[in-house]
C-alpha cells in the first residue's frame, strides 16, 4: 500500500484505488466491508453505464468491442510506476483484442471475456498538495480511438441530511437514493460541494458533467463523466463516444478539503 503525506494530510492507496484521504481525523473515502459498495474508487473506461440490453456489444470505427458495464479498464491490474512522499503514479496497457477475464462472468453476466480493438496506456497519478489531492488520468492510443471516460470515487457520510452543492442547485442525500441505479445527471457542471460534517470540493477538467449515486445512507458516489450514458439506449451508446486527439487525453479531478 502507497502512502502520501503532508502535515495535517493522509492519503493511503491500495493498488491504484484510493482507500483513504484523511485530514486530521477526518475521513473522506467510504471504507470497505461498509454497507453500500465493495470498492472506495475505480474508472469507469473506455465506456461508461450498462451494456446487457445490447448483448455486451459496442460499435466503434475499428469494428464491434465486447464490453460490460463500465467498460474493461477495472479488470487490469495498475503498475507502480512512480512514488515521492507526494506524488505516486500508476499504468495500465491493453493491446487491441487482447480478451479479459469478466470477473462478472457468470454469476452478473453472460459475457466470459471482454475486448476491445484499440491499443491504449492509462496512467492514473495522484498528487497531494498541502491538503489538496491531485487525481490525474492520461489516456494514450491511436488518434481516434473512440473513449468515455467516468472516475468513480465513494465518499464517506458523516450526516444524516448531507448536500450536494453544484451552485445551481442542492441535492439531497433523498434525491439521489430516489434515482436509484441509473445515477442522478448533473449536466454541464465542473465543480461540486459535497457539504457534510467536514465540507469537501470536488473539481475537475477535462469531464464535463456528473452523476450522483448510491443505495444506502452512509456513502455517496460523485463521479465526474465525460458522458452520461442513461440518456441512451444501450444500442446507442457509441454515440456518447469522444476521440483520441495526437496527443494524450489528460483529465483531472482535484479534492479540496475545508480547512
Amino acid at each position: 500500500m502507497e502512502k502520501l503525506t503532508s502535515a495535517r494530510c493522509k492519503v493511503h492507496i491500495d493498488a491504484g484505488e484510493l482507500v483513504s484521504f484523511k485530514v486530521g481525523r477526518h475521513e473522506y473515502i467510504h471504507q470497505k466491508g461498509n454497507p453500500g459498495w465493495r470498492n472506495s474508487d475505480t474508472e469507469m473506461f473506455p465506456i461508461i453505464g450498462p451494456t446487457s440490453e445490447a448483448d455486451f456489444m459496442v460499435e466503434t470505427p475499428n469494428g464491434m468491442a465486447v464490453q460490460d458495464q463500465h467498460g474493461l479498464l477495472r479488470e487490469l491490474a495498475y503498475e507502480l510506476v512512480s512514488q515521492t512522499d507526494t506524488k505516486v503514479v500508476y499504468l495500465k496497457k491493453y493491446s487491441s483484442g487482447t480478451e479479459i477475464k469478466n470477473s462478472k462472468f457468470p454469476e452478473k453476466s453472460s459475457a466470459a471475456f471482454l475486448t476491445w480493438p484499440y491499443d491504449f496506456s492509462f496512467e492514473k497519478s495522484y498528487e497531494l498538495k498541502g491538503t489538496i489531492l491531485e487525481i490525474a488520468f492520461t489516456i494514450s492510443g491511436e488518434e481516434g480511438m473512440p473513449y468515455m471516460l467516468g472516475y468513480h470515487p465513494a465518499f464517506y457520510l458523516h450526516n444524516l441530511a448531507p448536500v450536494i452543492d453544484t451552485g445551481a442547485r442542492k441535492i439531497t442525500l433523498e434525491e439521489v437514493l430516489d434515482v436509484g441505479s441509473r445515477a442522478l445527471e448533473v449536466k454541464d457542471c465542473t465543480s461540486i460541494t459535497l457539504c457534510d460534517k467536514k465540507n469537501l470540493t470536488i473539481t475537475t477538467q477535462g469531464f464535463g458533467s456528473f452523476m450522483l449515486w448510491t443505495e444506502v445512507p452512509n456513502m455517496v458516489c460523485i463521479e465526474p463523466i465525460t458522458f452520461y450514458p442513461y440518456a441512451v439506449t444501450q444500442q446507442r451508446l457509441a454515440t456518447g463516444f469522444q476521440e483520441l486527439g495526437k496527443d494524450p487525453k489528460v483529465c483531472t479531478v482535484t479534492l479540496i478539503p475545508e480547512e
